[in-house]
């Protein structure tokens, strides 16, 4: 029988991967330090992925996964950090699971858009797989070589996805533009401010593009099982790019607030004293009781709402592969934000 081990299993992808695997006839596994505080049906295992002990005093017991979706990541400082840490993450977690079940036929492993320089500045776009990597250090292209040689002679694969700006109903996440946005609009709403972009012009007119967990998931599902997925790379988005100025007005009348010109505040200085504001409304509208600092990241959404160059990536090469799954992403977004709002995470 088909066992999914998802890594950083609490994380926007790791939730939404867990999600499209709920109703299918699969076994479960979700591996994360904090165990999930959201329904599901998969077993949960407390690994410290950093730690190889305890990678073998537990992952050992998953003597039946057959597939491993990698979804763990840890924020470090500086590049060469973040190498050696979620290069580390990612050997122990392989080397344990390829010791102890015989069975292993593939490994999903996450990158994004940072492959391809995003992090750093404009870079050629529409980004293409094939593109040529950028100036080291980057932890992407050490766990992807990492695969490749491991996987070389064995039985089982790898496929690599590259998504940007992961939405999700997701909470207590770093990297969810969704809760940004979220969060960010009922603060504008409670305070009776315009909902004004907070970013440059240039932000807010150039191209962009998201990928919602849900497909997402579903490309993880399809490469798993598909021969011509073997150590390959895919860029997975909603299949649509679109400009912050023209579905930023549609979110701003979903909190029924003006949506006001752009105006590039750093949310990380203007909202960090907004904590006493959310925890009244939390009062006021039975929310979910979520610290305020773990609700949302800032600066997450700086990084992505101060970038003024286009940001998109070809999905080509997927759908020639047999992956055209798509959304559209403003009404992703409003359908995701109604969700939120009907169970009671935002009002």
């Amino acid at each position: 029988m088909k066992t999914v081990v998802v890594a950083g299993a609490v994380g926007v992808i790791g939730r939404g991967v867990l999600a499209h695997f709920e109703d299918k006839d699969v076994n479960l596994v979700a591996v994360s330090r904090r165990a999930p505080d959201f329904p599901t049906r998969a077993q949960h295992l407390p690994v410290d992925l950093t730690d190889r002990e305890s990678c073998e005093a537990l992952l050992s017991k998953i003597t039946d996964a057959t597939h491993l979706v990698f979804a763990a990541y840890q924020e470090k400082s500086t590049p060469d950090e973040q190498l050696r840490v979620n290069l580390s993450m990612l050997e122990n977690m392989v080397e344990v699971i390829e010791k102890y079940a015989p069975n292993l036929r593939h490994v999903s492993l996450m990158q994004g858009g940072k492959a391809y320089g995003a992090h750093i500045g404009p870079f050629p776009s529409p980004a293409k797989e094939s593109d040529s990597r950028h100036m080291p250090p980057n932890f992407y292209y050490d766990q992807e070589d990492f695969l490749r040689v491991r996987s070389a002679g064995k039985a089982w694969s790898w496929t690599a996805f590259r998504p940007e700006a992961v939405a999700g109903v997701a909470v207590g996440n770093p990297m969810n533009l969704l809760m940004v946005i979220a969060v960010y609009g009922t603060l504008a709403k409670a305070l009776g401010v315009p909902m004004a972009f907070p970013g440059p012009r240039a932000a807010y007119d150039a191209l962009y593009q998201v990928t919602d967990t849900r497909v997402l998931a579903r490309a993880v599902d399809w490469a798993g099982e598909t021969e011509a997925c073997r150590g390959e790379v895919y860029n997975i988005t909603n299949g649509d790019y679109f400009r912050w100025s023209r579905i930023w007005p549609r979110l701003a009348e979903f909190f029924d607030v003006p949506v006001g010109e752009p105006f590039p505040i750093s949310l990380q200085q203007m909202m960090a004293d907004k904590s006493e504001v959310w925890n009244e409304l939390v009062k006021q509208h039975g929310l979910h009781k979520y610290a305020y600092e773990n609700i949302v990241s800032w600066k997450f959404g700086d990084a992505i709402f101060k970038t003024t160059f286009d940001n998109i990536s070809s999905t080509i090469k997927a759908r020639k592969h047999g992956f055209a799954d798509c959304i559209d992403t403003e009404e992703m977004y409003l359908e995701m934000l109604t969700e939120l709002r009907e169970n009671r995470y935002i009002p």
